[in-house]
């Protein structure tokens, strides 16, 4: 290695270079004038002509030289080096990368170039320490049509996704889309427009439930996305209707014993059978399973419940209308509730699990607790059998909680912790939102707002939900979001589940714990008229709020509880909410 001086004419360019990119006039304007005033700092980097001869060639400093010429100077001091065995390749493409970051396209080319001189991709990395990975999605970059790679080389650079997109297609594709919509010169190209033009659609394997076995009778091959994160599996195939037959199979195979597989509608949601309501909580044992596929291919589960018995009518002549009322209600035409039943279904959902979570986690003091506990038993799908006569559920299922603050001889022995334990599990079997027979009415909603349940209510932000409100209700919801309603309400929901995707949460005010006035006040007279003596209460007659009366003993529920599957269901329940003695 030594430094001497000649005329910057007699230096050779090197074909291998790796920076043929044009830099902007602005960026040569400014080098030419400090060569002028201080001539080059930095020597080129030069080595004797392979061939024999006794000139010169560049291996770093082109424009340098160039620039040194157009200063009129005549001699340049040159650091003279080695000849390398690939022309300087490697070396030029680690000088130009360490001093300025060498654009896309020219990394593309110089990649390609080492590789056809018998570098490899590992050794490539080690040199210019980037990761493998990195040289590959390079090198996959690289087969973008050429007049693209023309116009990138300007600057006029798509977005990473797009050029994911863009080398995943095949040249004649490209080619097509390219001559469609190339852009005038001077114009930046559509390059949104070109990888939509592109963009064929992908199932992933990692959404695949099917094993081999189904990939190789369908004829699946997967194809590696390089662009994907390296700890995610990134294969695909464009093979869609061999992907969906692959997952139909499957559910086919592993179909649920207590339900089957859907099919979806427009909107991608699961068609679940005739009268049956979807369990947007944690779903019971008595609960049917159903799977469907999503719009990405995936398997997805879905729980629903079935609507019970309907009870025999006690009325005498049932179905005939005879008050002024009842014949209101038949010629009125009914006017859409800004709630529907379906809503009403998915809040008594939200709400129990709420109360749940709530009273298994949430901080409650002990009088609190024991306030509570005494509260549960008054709710209306709780019974026991008190020893005084009449079936009232609760002694067999509860017995199980009583058990933990007894002795072995059976006496009454406990610290304080064990009886916390016990009275949370007590009060997640006994309140309950659902609608239908487990509801506990207003007491478990005086219940959820006492201990701040309303905090644990989920995200009601989704199409489901906002398919159950009224139009007045929906655009009530947008105007407190600050979203204009739109005039159409499909597009006002759309709206609203984008804007509720992120960390804004929406819990709709008719899903909150706090009951109205009117129900707590009807709640008291019920309890009043269950504390008066038996001859001054009139039981013929239907109780306020649907409270339970002596004609619901009368319309057949039943006597005794499955006390088999009550005990399963309190160890579910503990373990789901995390409940334990210690």
């Amino acid at each position: 290695m030594q430094i001497m001086k000649v005329d910057p004419r007699a230096l050779r360019e090197n074909p291998d270079r790796m920076r043929q990119s044009k830099p902007s006039p602005q960026a040569d304007a400014l080098m030419l004038a400090t060569i002028k005033a201080v001539g080059i700092v930095q020597p080129p980097v030069v080595a004797q002509e392979v061939d024999g001869g006794n000139g010169y060639i560049i291996d770093a400093g082109h424009r340098r030289v160039r620039l040194a010429i157009a200063a009129g100077l005549e001699e340049i001091e040159i650091l003279v080096v080695d000849a390398a065995k690939d022309n300087g390749a490697m070396r030029s493409m680690v000088e130009n990368t360490v001093r300025e970051a060498l654009n896309p396209v020219d990394q593309w080319r110089g990649i390609e170039r080492l590789v056809a001189l018998g570098w490899t991709e590992e050794a490539i990395a080690v040199a210019l320490a980037l990761p493998v990975r990195q040289i590959r999605k390079l090198r996959l970059l690289a087969n973008v049509l050429p007049t693209m790679l023309e116009q990138m080389a300007l600057g006029d650079m798509p977005s990473e996704q797009q050029l994911r997109i863009i080398a995943a297609a095949g040249q004649v594709d490209q080619k097509e889309v390219w001559k469609a919509h190339k852009p005038k010169k001077g114009d930046t190209a559509p390059w949104w427009q070109i990888a939509n033009a592109l963009t064929k659609k992908r199932m992933y394997a990692k959404d695949a439930s099917f094993g081999d076995d189904l990939r190789d009778a369908y004829g699946i091959e997967w194809v590696e996305d390089l662009f994907a994160p390296a700890d995610q599996d990134g294969r695909y195939t464009t093979n869609v209707e061999g992907f969906l037959g692959a997952q139909h199979e499957w559910m086919t195979s592993n179909r649920p014993k207590k339900g089957g597989i859907v099919d979806v509608n427009n909107w991608g949601q699961p068609e679940l059978p005739k009268k049956a309501s979807q369990v947007y909580g944690k779903p019971s044992k008595s609960d049917h399973t159903a799977l469907y596929l999503d719009r990405d291919g995936k398997v997805q589960t879905v729980y629903y419940r079935m609507p019970e018995a309907e009870k025999p009518k006690g009325t005498a002549g049932g179905g005939s209308v005879g008050t002024s009322e009842e014949v209101d209600a038949i010629v009125t035409p009914k006017v859409r509730p800004d709630v529907t039943q379906k809503g009403h279904d998915m809040i008594g959902d939200f709400r129990t699990d709420a109360l749940h979570d709530a009273l298994g986690h949430a901080p409650i003091e002990d009088d609190m607790l024991m306030a509570l506990l005494v509260l549960a038993f008054a709710g209306q799908n709780v019974r026991v059998d008190s020893g005084a006569g009449g079936a009232l559920y609760g002694g067999a299922r509860f017995g199980r909680h009583v058990a933990r603050l007894l002795t072995e001889d059976g006496r009454l022995a406990f610290d304080m912790d064990t009886v916390r334990v016990a009275a949370r599990a007590t009060l997640i079997d006994v309140l309950s939102c659902r609608r239908g027979m487990s509801n506990s009415g207003v007491v478990s909603r005086l219940a959820g707002e006492a201990i701040g349940a309303d905090s644990y209510l989920p995200n009601m932000g989704s199409e489901e939900f906002f398919a159950s409100l009224s139009r007045q209700a929906l655009e009530n919801v947008a105007k407190d979001a600050g979203i204009e309603p739109r005039a159409r309400v499909r597009e006002t929901r759309s709206a609203l589940v984008t804007h509720f995707e992120g960390e804004n949460n929406l819990v709709h005010p008719s899903a909150l714990f706090a009951p109205e006035p009117a129900d707590a006040v009807a709640l008291l007279k019920h309890l009043d008229q269950e504390t008066a003596p038996q001859d001054d209460v009139d039981t013929t007659e239907e109780e306020p709020n649907g409270f339970v009366t002596d004609d619901d003993e009368e319309a057949g529920l039943p006597e005794t509880p499955d006390t088999a599957e009550d005990a399963a269901t309190l160890d579910d329940h503990e373990a789901a909410y995390g409940i334990a003695a210690e």
